[in-house]
């Protein structure tokens, strides 16, 4: 790739943080706009960045923002879907109303070029749309939203393939599988919260009877997806970047247990409103067009991100 002008949106959260410092060694120049309130200013402070403390909500700093970039990763959300039903009011503002901001002022830039040229557009969403669907998720199945966050989500994914189909800009919407990986202390995801339990306490909650399924991937393998989507012609397609590959919560305990060394005392819940069951996701789409796949297996980055929350026990708290 060429060295490119990028924004990151929400650059100073878990994937923000792997993927700002991916675009850095590849001699990127990379500017950060996150107004903190979901990551941490520690995890981008001492990079080689231009920080942005702002909200995609504020309409005229999004507008005065959003000039001079190759390309935009939009990755700032209201992430999970606990938030949503906690408020979901604020997910649809920020999920759906952030997402446009940006997406309004690509399309002036767009119209005020003379070369009708805009910034290429990555939007970063999951499999929470799909909702009430049987695995594997594949693009084409029609989107049966549980949640709030899924319906956020889902419109959000409308916007992009709507100012494609309108004015042409470059949007692809990236659905993630479950990631996980360094730089996710503050996270509330699965791994990140056995993890921290593991190291906080000695104690981990497993919501309903374990064998819900999800498709984990690592976060070095989904900024590799990032950035072949930022270098790629196409616009106003759907691509799922996963593993393809199915695990059980206590399976997934029980390799973290393994590679930790950690025999953690385990509090079963009963499980979460709005949470999906099942979960794997179809790959063979973003394998075709973008020429990506996954490397790392699960054992392996599970070691990688056990690593990093040893060695960073205090440093982010």
């Amino acid at each position: 790739m060429k060295s490119l002008n990028v924004l990151v949106t929400g650059g100073s959260g878990f994937i923000g943080a792997n993927l700002v410092r991916m675009m850095i060694n590849q001699g990127h120049n990379v500017t950060v706009l996150d107004d903190f309130s979901m990551g941490t200013e520690d995890y981008v402070r001492d990079l080689s960045v231009n920080i942005v403390d702002g909200n995609i909500l504020d309409r005229d700093l999004v507008f005065d923002v959003v000039k001079g970039f190759d390309g935009i990763v939009h990755l700032a959300a209201q992430t999970g879907v606990p938030g949503s039903l906690r408020n979901p009011y604020n997910d649809c503002q920020v999920n759906i109303m952030g997402t446009l901001n940006l997406l309004e002022a690509c399309r002036l830039i767009k119209d005020k070029s003379s070369k009708n040229m805009c910034p290429k557009f990555v939007f970063a969403s999951s499999n929470a749309p799909l909702g009430r669907q049987s695995p594997p998720a594949t693009e084409d199945k029609v989107p049966i939203p549980i949640s709030p966050y899924g319906a956020s989500k889902l419109a959000a994914e409308s916007y992009c393939l709507a100012y494609y189909g309108s004015w042409g800009l470059k949007t692809i919407i990236l659905r993630f599988g479950n990631v996980y990986g360094p730089f996710s202390k503050h996270k509330t995801s699965v791994v990140a919260n056995f993890f921290n339990g593991m190291i906080d306490d000695g104690h981990i909650t497993i919501y309903g009877n374990g064998n819900q399924t999800r498709d984990f991937i690592y976060v070095e393998d989904l900024c590799r997806a990032v950035l072949l989507a930022l270098d790629s012609e196409l616009g106003g397609e759907i691509y799922n970047v996963a593993t393809g590959n199915e695990t059980s919560i206590t399976e997934l305990f029980k390799i973290m247990q393994d590679v930790s060394g950690d025999l953690a005392e385990i509090n079963i819940s009963s499980p979460r409103q709005g949470d999906i069951l099942h979960n794997y996701s179809s790959i063979s789409k973003v394998q075709k067009y973008l020429k990506w796949n996954p490397y790392i297996n699960l054992r392996t980055g599970l070691k990688y991100t056990w690593k990093w929350f040893d060695q960073n026990r205090e440093a982010y708290n």
